[in-house]
């Protein structure tokens, strides 16, 4: 904004004109700035060469005196010489006072106090060492506020910079954010392409053939869009989980979390998202150890990041709440519990659907350690919370429901757990229709307490119709059906039908070994159940192995205690 003449405005001129001192910042670039020179000389014509301090950031002084080495010179020609009588620059060479920020040279804290040091007039050791006296400490103040003062003019133009920069980040990053849209959305509309009739051929085709179609397209289709990769494959994960199909959300979920690392680094809220994710299919699979490890170090990117109050950070707790319930550690899960109780309360008030899930999991867990009146009242405080914040007609108020179900009939209750468990499936078939996986788990419940009343020509029936109806959501071979195949034994053994009792459990037991692997506490159930009837039936030595074998594993997945 100056003129093209050599006359630097009179603002500028006059702030020169107001100015005690005046600092030259000298490297290569202002020794050839003709407004530099300008400003220096203009200082100088009004009288005030002695107040002129140099800061050395670049290049050499003198070096236009050695040939050769001219363009290293970082004194401006208007410092280098003195200002004669007609106000005109001399032949007379000028000792400009400098003080040198290079780190060869004084360093910028000692550069620093050299400058002021001439400005106040005092000794530099004097300052150094902090032993000026107050009217020095005074006068240091104020020029301090001069700097200040100096300083506004171009703060405001670095602010407009710095704001310039943001908007131009914030820029780049709507674009990044809706190419990733497209980018997702083009993706997720191919894989239905496999719902194409031309390409269907009349077969009926299931979510499962549509995301292993999408799994296996991620690696080929999305390799020079990294970021966009590691999303699908963490939501893809999650969505094989949420339907049992832990072997494939395992290599999808860990995938995620190992392209994230490479994008972020560790410390990432979208590793630790994945990470989150990898530990709780992982803590299906029974891999606890792994699990742990995984939401322990989410938990930590979560604290560092959002703060020990986050929601997120209570997600988390939770998962790991769940690892070591089934690691038996019911007394180290509980402050896990009542921190996450604690971050939700603060966060959504003292009623919350998910204040009430602490709740039922803190329920559970005093269940779990025995204490039956505690967990009973929690379970009743969930369930009245889930009614007050969710209405009469919800899916959590279900499962709450269920809970408080379950906790009643093994305290006993059995009248008052019937009447919740049916309250509960009528409630699911409204929401679901007649065939859902909610409503399987309701009916199995329902079989379950009349199965413990005694009551088995009642509750076979049910199990039939749950195992039935759990194939058929979910593939013969689904883990749930291994499980329901078990209760259905159990009942059959209780019936005297013991021939038809270990048909199923062996069933069961093959059906969770083909979900889990050989390592798994649902694996080990299954050969404890079979020991024990193998035993009754006299055969001594076989129920032997297989009670070894269960021992053995329960010891490896769940330790001594």
């Amino acid at each position: 904004e100056l003129p093209s003449a050599t006359n630097l405005g009179e603002m500028l001129t006059e702030s020169l004109r107001a100015s005690a001192t005046q600092i030259v910042i000298c490297s290569r670039a202002a020794a050839q700035s003709r407004w530099v020179n300008e400003e220096i000389l203009t200082f100088k014509r009004l009288g005030r060469s002695g107040g002129i301090f140099c800061l050395i950031v670049d290049g050499e002084p003198w070096a236009s005196n050695t040939p050769g080495e001219e363009d290293q010179e970082c004194f401006p020609q208007a410092l280098r010489y003195e200002i004669g009588d007609d106000k005109e620059l001399s032949d007379v060479n000028a000792e400009p006072i400098a003080a040198d920020a290079r780190l060869e040279g004084d360093g910028k804290a000692n550069a620093k106090l050299k400058l002021i040091s001439g400005m106040l007039g005092v000794g530099f050791d004097a300052l150094k060492q902090r032993e000026a006296s107050r009217r020095h400490k005074r006068m240091l103040a104020f020029t301090t506020a001069s700097f200040i003062g100096m300083a506004i003019t171009s703060g405001l133009a670095v602010t407009a910079y710095l704001a310039r920069i943001e908007a131009e980040e914030q820029r780049k990053i709507a674009e990044v954010e809706a190419e990733t849209a497209k980018q997702t959305t083009d993706f997720m509309v191919g894989l239905f392409a496999v719902s194409d009739p031309s390409e269907a051929l009349g077969n009926t085709i299931t979510a499962r053939e549509i995301l292993d179609k999408g799994a296996e397209r991620i690696d080929e289709e999305l390799a020079d869009q990294p970021e966009i990769q590691a999303t699908l494959m963490d939501t893809m994960g999650t969505v094989y989980t949420s339907l049992g199909l832990y072997d494939a959300a395992v290599p999808l979920v860990a995938k995620s979390v190992e392209r994230r690392r490479s994008i972020f680094g560790d410390e990432h809220l979208d590793v630790a998202q994945s990470l989150n994710h990898l530990g709780e299919v992982q803590a299906l699979k029974a891999r606890y150890d792994e699990a742990e490890k995984n939401l322990r170090e989410a938990l930590a990117v979560r604290r560092d990041f959002l703060g020990s109050e986050s929601p997120e950070v209570a997600e988390t707790l939770t998962q790991l709440v769940y690892v070591l319930t089934e690691k038996g550690e019911y007394a180290a899960a509980e402050p896990l519990i009542r921190e996450s109780l604690g971050i939700r309360r603060a966060a959504f008030g003292t009623s919350h659907p998910d204040v009430a899930k602490s709740l039922e999991d803190l329920g559970l867990n005093m269940y779990d350690q025995g204490d039956f009146d505690q967990s009973l009242e929690l379970l009743r405080e969930a369930v009245a919370m889930r009614r007050e914040t969710q209405g009469e007609l919800h899916p959590d108020l279900a499962d709450a429901i269920n809970n408080l179900a379950f906790v009643l009939a093994e305290a006993g209750d059995l009248e008052k757990a019937e009447s919740l468990y049916t309250e509960a499936l009528s409630m699911q078939r409204q929401l679901h229709g007649d065939e859902h996986t909610d409503i399987a788990v309701s009916l199995s419940n329902v079989a379950y307490v009349l199965h413990v009343q005694g009551d088995y020509e009642a509750a076979a029936p049910i199990y039939e119709e749950v195992i039935a109806m759990q194939q058929k959501l979910l593939g013969e071979r689904h883990p749930t059906v291994g499980v329901l195949m078990n209760n259905l034994a159990y009942l059959q053994y209780d019936n005297g039908k013991q021939a038809e009792a270990m048909d199923l459990a062996r069933e069961s037991l093959d059906i969770k070994r083909e979900a889990f692997g050989n390592e798994h506490p649902e694996v080990a159930d299954g050969l404890y159940t079979i020991g024990l009837w193998t035993m009754d039936s006299g055969d001594y030595a076989g129920a032997e192995t297989l009670l070894r074998e269960s021992l053995a594993m329960n010891i490896e997945l769940r330790g001594r205690v």
